[in-house]
């Protein structure tokens, strides 16, 4: 019960400050699947629910590519928490985008799978289209592990359908 109200509370403090900001430049993403896509004794396994924030000003063009910061949270059915800020890439090839992402956060097991520690490192690959003008529908694949900072790193790999509206 506790995770769930810190969960909420962050989520609508996230929100407040949307709601209050002056710029008409955000880019919200939620996004549903399954967590621990690889448990090999399929008793970790379960849905995750997620919503991530992207600011469109913050957005830098390099000769590498296009970066911003992203700021994020997931549940899972477990009610494992992870909360999540780091950067991603974005390479568009007309409709289509590829998005690359790296972010550290913090992460409670709740009744779900013990990652060994509270910080883990959240790599990802997401593939997008355009379904119109400011939305794109998506598939993401992840991985989320501790770099053997922890007590244990079994780590897990995790597989979502997103969707991005930008406001």
């Amino acid at each position: 019960m506790k995770i769930k109200f810190t969960v909420i509370l962050l989520l609508s403090m996230f929100f407040n400050h949307l709601l209050i900001a002056n710029e008409d430049n955000h880019n919200i993403m939620a996004y549903t699947g399954t967590f621990d896509v690889i448990d090999k004794e399929g008793d970790d396994q379960t849905t995750l629910f997620g919503i991530e924030h992207k600011n469109e000003n913050l957005f830098r063009d390099t000769w590498i590519g296009k970066f911003s910061p992203v700021t994020g949270a997931f549940i899972t059915g477990k009610n494992s928490v992870y909360l999540y800020t780091g950067i991603e890439a974005n390479y568009e090839l007309g409709p289509v985008s590829i998005s690359p992402s790296f972010a550290p956060g913090y992460y409670e097991a709740g009744d779900g799978k013990d990652l060994g520690d509270v910080l883990e490192f959240k790599s990802e690959i997401r593939i997008g289209i355009d379904l119109f003008k400011n939305a794109n529908l998506g598939y993401s694949y992840s991985h989320i592990s501790n770099n053997d900072w922890g007590k244990v790193n079994p780590g897990t790999d995790n597989q979502s359908i997103t969707f991005s509206k930008k406001f």
